[in-house]
């Protein structure tokens, strides 16, 4: 069981009967009254994020979760194939389950799939990957890196924002968390 006082973001708790991680908390002491924790919480199964409100000290669960390494090997249609490391069993994800982290999967890329009551639910991807570009618009010259940006398709299909030096071919460094560029890597 978990306390308020453990409470930090990326807590993954289970309340009312389903798995959440905590996206944000504040500990809130009031001039009158007892003191509460705020926090936003996303479930992990629907993607929702709620609002919830905990009394300072009240107890929460630990959610059954499990997470294995695992393997992204290529999509279906819809539905996309990870392999277990070490019993190379295959399951499948559906787009709905994996939510934006399918812009990043590149074939091959290990990655950890969570469990939550021996069911996948999703996926954490490594924090940065690497990713090709495949169409930019191309830069005129005189642009700097702190000149703007423009948008920039890479190979998984994605659509963020580069500074306008990148070209097509450039490979990119990109934070999987938020989606946004790093650097350029040689």
């Amino acid at each position: 069981m978990y306390s308020t006082a453990d409470f930090r973001k990326g807590l993954k708790i289970e309340w009312e009967g389903a798995p959440y991680i905590i996206v944000e908390f504040q500990h809130v002491k009031p001039g009158k009254g007892g003191a509460f924790v705020r926090t936003k919480i996303k479930n992990l199964i629907t993607g929702r994020v709620i609002d919830q409100t905990f009394r300072s000290g009240e107890k929460v669960e630990r959610p059954d979760l499990q997470e294995k390494d695992m393997q992204y090997l290529y999509a279906e249609g819809d539905r996309y194939c990870f392999m277990d490391n070490e019993t190379y069993e295959q399951i499948y994800l559906t787009a709905a389950q994996l939510g934006d982290s399918k812009d990043f999967l590149q074939d091959n890329l290990n990655l950890k799939v969570l469990y939550y009551k021996g069911q996948p639910i999703a996926v954490e991807l490594p924090t940065f990957v690497e990713l090709t570009v495949t169409h930019t618009e191309p830069g005129f010259k005189g642009d700097t890196a702190s000149g703007g940006s423009k948008p920039a398709t890479l190979e998984t299909g994605a659509i963020i924002q580069v500074p306008l030096f990148i070209d097509i071919g450039d490979r990119l460094k990109v934070d999987t968390r938020t989606g946004t560029y790093v650097e350029r890597l040689k």
